[in-house]
């Protein structure tokens, strides 16, 4: 009977260890990349206004309106009014909701994308009054 011999052939010289180097994110690289908008900016591909014509009386409410933003959402519901300080646009409101305040179903979080949605329609409202 043939006996066998288990070697392990490894010695300190040829034994490796291998570091794993992990990349974890601070808390600040996180919230800066969060920040970092990875979509472009929304803009508003359509414009669709319905201006109340003749004896229609809704008070200071002018027309309604829809817009699409970036052809990828539309917003619908939108009203046009007369104000003591001009013409604006009104956001869709949740006519379910028991509270005292308002609760809007989608408004612009920023001035900037509410600026933009209001010069188009407002444009558009002046177009077709």
């Amino acid at each position: 009977m043939a006996t066998t011999k288990k070697t392990t052939g490894t010695t300190a010289a040829t034994k490796k260890t291998a570091t794993k180097k992990t990349s974890k994110k601070t808390v600040e690289e996180t919230v800066e990349a969060a920040e970092t908008p990875s979509f472009p900016p929304l803009a508003v591909t359509k414009v669709e206004v319905f201006p109340f014509k003749g004896g229609m009386s809704l008070g200071k409410i002018k027309a309604m309106a829809s817009v699409v933003l970036n052809d990828q959402l539309q917003i619908r519901g939108l009203r046009v009014y007369d104000g003591p300080n001009g013409m604006f646009v009104g956001y869709p409101c949740d006519p379910f909701f028991k509270g005292e305040d308002t609760r809007y179903v989608c408004a612009p979080i920023t001035s900037e994308l509410r600026a933009v949605i209001e010069k188009a329609v407002l444009d558009k409202f002046n177009e077709v009054k």
